[in-house]
């Protein structure tokens, strides 16, 4: 069952069903399996990192009020440098993820899309 969409962004709109034996061939393929290892290589690390990161500021606000309420210059505190600091680090995840995905990840997908696109036009009747 073939179907015209071009809102999905591929090449030509021409896509198939999930259940088409190209997505199966693709989704066993090694290059498949490298691009989600290199995935969860980032996410699952960044993700892990940053909510200890936002947790520690949720727990030392909480239970060291002493500790936070801490003068650093005239009326800034530790607490707000760790305010800001989430804001920071949530830039630079995002930075990162974006240079990483860039230089690891797109270029595998790239190429998936390519002969997922090039089965797909052999496919079709002209």
């Amino acid at each position: 069952m073939t179907t015209t969409d071009d809102s999905t962004g591929g090449t030509g709109g021409v896509h198939q069903r999930s259940d088409h034996p190209i997505y199966v061939e693709l989704q066993q393929s090694p290059e498949f399996g490298e691009l989600r290892k290199k995935f969860r290589g980032f996410v699952f690390p960044a993700t892990v990192a940053f909510m200890t990161w936002y947790l520690l500021y949720v727990v030392m606000s909480n239970w060291a009020g002493d500790f936070m309420s801490t003068k650093v210059v005239g009326h800034i505190n530790i607490a707000l440098v760790f305010g800001v600091l989430q804001f920071v680090s949530t830039f630079l995840i995002a930075w990162l993820y974006g240079r990483y995905m860039n230089d690891k990840v797109d270029p595998i997908a790239r190429e998936l899309n390519a002969r997922y696109d090039a089965q797909i036009a052999s496919e079709v009747p002209r």
